[in-house]
């Protein structure tokens, strides 16, 4: 029987017909670790971009910690001050109290001795000094009986009453707590976020790596999909000569599940709202500074917080969502909310 080498070479096909064939069938695979190549090197471009990404987060959280502890070392010297002025003025008034009893205690003690000493004289020199012996007693009468009060000691309620709650409501005026964070990694790269993570610029494009959350069309995405529940959030939209702010999410429609997006923007000097599917309307408002963003997982309301008009309220059958924006000019900011402490 013939070997599979000879049937092989017994083969009419030429050679440079199989050669031929041999370079079609091997070319995927070079295709395959071209891409892999390229792969690895985003993937190296990515592993020295999480080098930075830590060494930036390190700095900023050092300088946010750093900031509380000041605060505290602050805190700390004005509470110490405090206790120390209370001590000094309650130890000298103890100082003038005890003065005064001295001053008390010498007059009786001249008083009492020198009535003593009439007592002990002759019965014809007592009648003679008696009525001025009794005029000097009624003359010093009896002080008051010295006491210590409440208010004359440390009000230790004062400085230690609820003392880390208070000293955490002082530090209220100091941090900011924000309804909306962006992340990073879903900016686009010309977008810049400020070192809180609450407010947007157009600025010169970053070199960062592509994932899968990243967009190029010139939006970030908030840090958190929503799910459930009603939430809200305010942006300052300034000055910038575009912008846009609303949601991306998971609709239903019919059988099929969409991502979808809706927003109000600015363009042009016209104010528009967006809803898919490519659903324009214009927006009849002027000089639009700040706006407030309502969902409610059936509704999605923005408003003028100036006026407190509501501008557009889109209904739709949202299941997940994430917050968005978006410029090309001045920043976009995230208004901080009031914080509210029941008790």
């Amino acid at each position: 029987m013939a070997s599979r080498l000879e049937q092989d070479l017994s083969c009419p096909i030429p050679a440079s017909d199989l050669r031929e064939q041999l370079r079609r069938n091997i070319k995927p695979l070079q295709d395959k670790l071209k891409v892999l190549d390229e792969s690895r090197a985003q993937f190296d471009e990515a592993a020295a971009h999480i080098s930075l990404q830590t060494k930036q987060t390190q700095t900023q959280i050092r300088a946010e910690f750093e900031k509380l502890h000041q605060f505290l070392r602050d805190e700390e010297e004005s509470r110490m001050k405090a206790l120390r002025e209370e001590e000094e003025q309650k130890i000298q008034n103890m100082k003038d109290k005890m003065a005064a009893m001295s001053k008390d205690m010498e007059a009786l003690s001249k008083t009492i001795s020198e009535t003593e000493e009439q007592l002990r004289a002759a019965d014809a020199s007592f009648l003679l000094q008696y009525k001025t012996a009794e005029e000097r007693l009624q003359r010093c009468p009896l002080v008051e009986e010295p006491e210590i009060k409440q208010l004359d000691l440390i009000d230790q309620v004062k400085h230690l009453g609820n003392l880390g709650f208070n000293i955490w409501m002082n530090m209220k005026k100091l941090v900011q707590f924000f309804p909306l964070v962006l992340d990073p990694n879903t900016a686009a790269p010309d977008l810049i976020l400020s070192e809180d993570l609450t407010s947007g610029r157009k600025g010169e494009k970053q070199k960062v790596p592509k994932n899968s959350g990243r967009n190029n069309d010139g939006f970030v995405c908030g840090s958190e999909w929503f799910f459930s529940g009603t939430h809200s959030w305010e942006v300052e939209v300034g000055a910038s000569k575009f912008w846009a702010v609303g949601v991306f999410g998971e609709v239903q429609r019919e059988a099929d599940t969409e991502y979808e997006g809706w927003f109000i923007c600015f363009t042009d000097g016209k104010y528009s709202a967006f809803s898919p599917p490519d659903k324009v309307k214009r927006l009849s408002v002027k000089n639009l500074q700040r706006v407030r963003v309502k969902l409610d997982f059936d509704t999605l309301t923005f408003t003028d917080l100036d006026t407190n008009t509501v501008l557009h309220t889109f209904t739709d059958s949202f299941t997940e969502i994430v917050p968005l924006l978006r410029t090309s000019g001045s920043p976009l900011k995230i208004s901080p909310k009031s914080i509210t402490v029941t008790v």
